[in-house]
């Protein structure tokens, strides 16, 4: 509303009577015109914009009455008041115009005080319902251009409205639905709903400072949207929640897709397979499928680029899945089928539909792998990727579709380990083996909290004289229906679940202690070692040299007596933090040895970065003695150890053959069953009791 003067016209056949009055209300700051008959009042009052009519009864050829019933045939008592002016008090005139539509009367001689009241009085009774017409038109307008749907509950009389684009939203016209309370709440999904009441409670004792919910409403198609309902509740003076309004957004997008790729998420796949999997209960013949991808070497690429690099490819790699796959796979935005999601990181989701063929899957699955094999722009330059799938085809046992896609991801995990860049589709077999694998993990948990687990040790012997130098110390596992247990069986998974952390220092420990307790049983025994295994995950650990250090502290072992062994594969993760661990690690005066060398990495270029004293040759190598390339293998790795300083221990030795050749090849170390199988601690003592007695005899000549 505008803030101009007030217009007043004052229609009066006696000229002395309206000049005096306007005279005076002029000085009040009005806007006064002047009329002498009713003649024409119409036009004049819409051209000059008259606020207010004072209006006299008795005027000649049109009387007040009748110009009052024009008047009022345009414009009601609020867009116009009218005051009759009149000089008989309470007269039938007065009575009759009231009921006519005028707003109120003054009485000839006027009382100009009482004039000026009744006057600001009407002025301000139009300017107020004027003022809310408009607060109303805007919120109607506010209402209808809005993309939120707008509620408004009285809690006194419990009557509810919805905006039609809050109906809209769920798929309704307007008269579809009643303004009714139970329409919203009816419609709430069944695990949000006892939340929402919850909270809309919580606001209306003013436990929260305003209502805001994020919840599922059922629309008319069947399906879910997620909506974000907010909203104010208005309190009496004694806190009594009075009124509730607010407004309501569709946020499905927002929820159920991936901000990065603008895929559907894990959210709104769930949802899709969940329909097709109670829709394929009715149709025994409709076949689907899932397919689970998952980048290979991906983190590689996050370290090496950085994430936006990694990004920019995750979103590269979508683009691509959507453009290869046939018409009726082809993802779509929300409100149409959609069949590739993202489900987080580099892991995306494909659900095909209405199959054919069971082998409509493994074509899709290698048009996908054909689509992805081109380069990657990124960061300038070119990045190559590939994936692994796995395919889980659809069938009557399937009730849940956390199910499926757990088989599919299952299916993909078997693609990697087969050597990545291929697809496998579950069957029964991988079944048996996951359930077999989750057993081994819980039961591989058990025994850590049981103490199930024992060192073994194997000899480590000179093969000039088949002196024992040291031992080897081996993990069993005693399990209690299996009976002993081999590192194979249960070495990977403690290593992929993080349980070699904890396996792997019980075990250095132990080997400690027993190698203390033998070394303080005769001064024969003070030049033995232990050699124990170290992981990767051991290796990262932040503390571990202080760890090592406080620990033969513990044990009363000098360091001298301690040799660690470590993968090629531990090192070559990152050389250069393994590099500075194990030099910290070789100040303490602990032994390094690299075990397994040369079946893993091309590493012979980082042999001089480590400070190694060994080097532990596979059994691989020695095994076939008739093998040409083994023996080449082995015969370089001799002189390269010798000029390097490093000394060689060959394990795997079985054979008088294998020894022979090994002292051919002028290896010093070796151990095998041809000199000791693995020994439990208690059959360690007579063989040390043996070389103890060797070892006097010879100091005694």
């Amino acid at each position: 509303m505008n803030s101009r003067p007030s217009r007043l016209l004052i229609v009066d056949d006696n000229e002395m009577n309206r000049d005096m009055l306007a005279r005076r209300l002029a000085r009040k700051g009005y806007v006064i015109g002047l009329a002498e008959s009713a003649k024409e009042l119409l036009p004049r009052v819409k051209e000059d914009g008259i606020d207010l009519v004072l209006l006299d009864i008795e005027m000649p050829e049109i009387t007040g009455l009748d110009a009052l019933h024009s008047l009022r045939e345009c414009y009601s008592p609020i867009e116009l008041p009218i005051i009759m002016v009149t000089a008989k008090n309470q007269s039938d005139d007065i009575v009759k115009a009231l009921e006519m539509g005028a707003n109120d009367y003054l009485t000839k001689p006027i009382d100009f005080p009482v004039a000026l009241a009744r006057i600001s009085t009407q002025l301000s009774h139009k300017n107020a319902q004027e003022a809310l017409r408009e607060s109303e038109e805007r919120y109607a307008l506010a209402a209808r251009g809005a993309n939120d749907g707008l509620w408004d509950w009285n809690l006194v009389t419990g009557a509810m409205y919805f905006s039609p684009r809050w109906k809209a939203m769920l798929g309704f016209h307007e008269n579809e639905i009643e303004d009714r309370l139970e329409e919203w709440i009816s419609r709430i999904h069944d695990a949000d709903r006892e939340r929402v009441k919850e909270e809309i409670a919580a606001h209306q004792k003013g436990l929260t400072p305003h209502f805001e919910s994020e919840h599922r409403l059922l629309h008319k198609d069947g399906g879910f949207r997620w909506m974000l309902s907010r909203g104010l509740a208005v309190h009496d003076a004694t806190g009594r929640a009075l009124r509730m309004a607010g407004s309501q957004t569709d946020i499905t997008e927002r929820k159920v897709s991936d901000p990065l790729t603008g895929l559907p998420n894990r959210l709104l796949f769930i949802d899709r397979l969940g329909r097709l999997i109670k829709h394929s209960k009715r149709r025994k013949d409709h076949l689907f499928a899932v397919l689970f991808l998952d980048l290979d070497g991906f983190k590689m690429i996050n370290d090496s680029l950085g994430h936006l690099a990694g990004d920019q490819l995750l979103v590269g790699v979508a683009t691509r899945l959507e453009k290869c796959l046939r018409s009726s796979d082809t993802v779509a935005r929300l409100g149409e089928t959609f069949t590739v999601a993202r489900l987080g990181g580099d892991e995306f989701t494909i659900l095909l539909d209405d199959l054919k063929d069971p082998a409509d899957a493994n074509r899709a699955a290698e048009r996908l792998m054909k689509a992805l094999a081109p380069p990657f722009l990124l960061a300038g330059k070119e990045v190559f990727t590939s994936i692994s799938i796995g395919i889980a085809l659809s069938n009557a046992a399937y009730d849940q579709p956390e199910d499926m896609l757990r088989d599919a991801d299952t299916a993909m995990y078997r693609a990697k380990s087969l050597g990545k860049a291929r697809y496998e589709v579950f069957d029964a077999d991988m079944r048996a083996s996951v359930m077999a694998r989750l057993q081994l993990e819980t039961d591989l948990r058990r025994a850590i909290e049981r103490k199930e687990f024992r060192n073994f040790y194997q000899p480590i012997v000179t093969l000039d004289s088949g002196r024992i130098v040291g031992f080897e110390a081996l993990l069993r596992w005693q399990h209690p229906t299996k009976g002993m247990v081999g590192p194979e069986e249960f070495i990977f998974v403690a290593e992929e679940t993080g349980m070699i952390r904890e396996l792997g220092w019980w075990s250095l420990r132990e080997a400690c202690r027993q190698m203390s307790n033998w070394r303080a049983r005769s001064e024969a025994y003070l030049d033995l070692s232990v050699s124990v295994n170290l992981s990767v995950k051991q290796l990262l650990q932040p503390h571990l040299v202080e760890d090592m250090k406080q620990l033969l502290r513990d044990v009363t072992l000098p360091p001298q007596a301690l040799k660690l062994e470590i993968t090629e594969s531990a090192v070559m993760a990152d050389p250069a933090a393994a590099a500075e661990t194990l030099q910290q690690i070789k100040s303490l005066g602990i032994s390094l040895a690299i075990d397994d060398f040369g079946t893993g990495y091309s590493s012979l270029s980082y042999l001089h970065r480590f400070p190694l004293d060994t080097l532990k040759i596979d059994r691989s190598f020695i095994s076939g003695v008739a093998d040409g390339d083994d023996m080449e293998i082995a015969r370089t790795i001799m002189p390269m150890a010798r000029n390097l300083r490093l000394d060689v221990v060959a394990e795997g030795v079985e054979t008088l053959e294998q020894v022979a050749l090994l002292k051919r090849l002028q290896c010093k170390y070796a151990q095998g069953y041809y000199f000791s199988k693995p020994l439990a601690p208690e059959e360690v003592a007579p063989i040390l009791s043996k070389y103890s007695s060797r070892e006097m005899q010879k100091q005694s000549k």
